[in-house]
Order: structure tokens, then sequence, then C-alpha cells
């Protein structure tokens, strides 16, 4: 099987580690990956803000690009919900079939789902809190919604639970929003601003080290807060710790 990976904006601009180690994680796993450099935005902060003209000429230019691949890969649930769910109508509205929805999926929902590895070559002997962003969890099924009635299940605490030496703990109100929400942190900053620092205590309260995650956008949202208010914990990458030592 041949994959494209499909790095999101913001963690090319900001967080290009995250890149580079998912890019490294997929090929120790044995996957044939590419990454086609010429790949721009998906489209969702156009489309967020109102401007579905200029995320359908978004989606047409990511169809084109991915269209060769069997599976499209990305370190965002965000973003490829965005692929899944949304490429579509904005694609039927410029009479381009979406081929892209069908075969994107997270990293983490890749790795757990289709890989399934039975062991990882990861060690990261640190306590680490995980953070369950709104869009994995109601979305894109990475754990078990609260608010459901059904056994719990947690795949980035399975994936965690691979790594040598770690200690994974998971917070009070263990699916409740960060406060990020792309647009809400600007238009509602205030508010933002709280549920981020009752997120970040809750993390704290645990005793971990790092809060861990599967999406970059809340985990930035987060350490802006650790970081003004010198918090004692910090924010890393699922990524970053599945493929550490490679």
């Amino acid at each position: 099987m041949k994959v494209g990976l499909f790095i999101p904006c913001y963690i090319n601009a900001v967080y290009p580690n995250v890149g580079v180690a998912s890019y490294k994680l997929l090929k120790s796993l044995g996957v044939d990956v590419d990454y086609p450099l010429d790949q721009t935005c998906c489209g969702q902060p156009m489309a967020n803000a109102g401007f579905e003209d200029e995320a359908e000429k978004l989606a047409i230019d990511f169809e084109e690009r991915f269209k060769g691949y069997d599976y499209i890969v990305g370190p965002s649930a965000s973003c490829v919900v965005f692929v899944r769910d949304h490429h579509g109508q904005l694609l039927e509205k410029r009479n381009h079939v979406c081929s892209s929805a069908g075969k994107i999926y997270d990293i983490c929902e890749f790795i757990h789902d289709v890989i399934k590895p039975d062991h990882l070559d990861a060690r990261f002997p640190h306590k680490v809190s995980i953070h369950n962003s709104c869009h994995g969890v109601r979305l894109m099924k990475l754990s078990a919604a609260s608010e459901l009635n059904v056994p719990y299940y947690n795949k980035l605490r399975d994936l965690l639970s691979l790594v040598k030496d770690i200690e994974i703990v998971e917070p009070e109100r263990r699916d409740e929003c960060c406060g990020f929400g792309g647009m809400f942190a600007v238009e509602e900053d205030a508010v933002s601003l709280e549920m981020g620092r009752s997120k970040v205590r809750r993390h704290i309260d645990t005793g971990a080290e790092y809060i861990v995650g599967a999406d970059s956008s809340c985990l930035m949202h987060q350490d802006g807060i650790i970081r003004r208010e010198h918090l004692p914990i910090k924010t890393i990458h699922i990524i970053e710790i599945l493929s550490a030592g490679l």
C-alpha cells in the first residue's frame, strides 16, 4: 500500500518536528510513505471563517495532490475530519468527485486500526496525561465519549501502552474541551482562556509531567497558558513519543 503523508499547514509552520516524527514512525513500521512537497492547506480555516469559495479551491488542490495514494495519513484529527466529512460537499459544488474522504486517516487511527503493531521500539520514562481532543473523540472515535453509554476505550492509550517505561493517566472530565476550537479561541477569547486554564489544571492534578495528545492545535492552546503562567507541566504530541529513539 502507498501512503501519502498529509502535514497540516500549522504543523508544517509551527511544529515541523511532529511532521518529521510522523514520517519516521511510518517508515519504521514498514509503510511505503511519500510526502507530496507541493501540498497546502486542506481549507478548514477558510471554511470555518465563512470563506467557502476559498475552501473549495483548496479541496480541489488537495484532491489532485493525493489522488494517487491508497491511504492519506495526517497527524491532526481536526484536519483529517474536515477532509473526510466536508470535502465531498465542497467538491460537489465544483463538479469534482471526492476520492480522498474514504481513504484519509488520522495517524493514530491508521496505526491502531490498519497497521495494528504489537510492539514499538520507543522508550519514554515519564508520566503523561492524555488529552482527548473534541474532534478526536466525537468525530474520529479515537476514544469513547463520556456521554455515551458504551464501554470505555482509548486508542491513544492503547498506542502509548506499547512504549517502554511510560506511565499513562487521564484527567478528571477526560474528554472535556480545552477551549481552543479554532475561531472560537479568537471570537470568544476570555471563555476560551478560562476553559484552557481549567483543562491544564486537571492535567496537573494527575501529577503528570506531560500533556500528550493527537492535535497540535489543542496542545498549542494549552502550552500558551502553561508558558504565560509558568505552570509545572509540558505538552507533547503523541507521535513524538511513539517515535522516540528513531
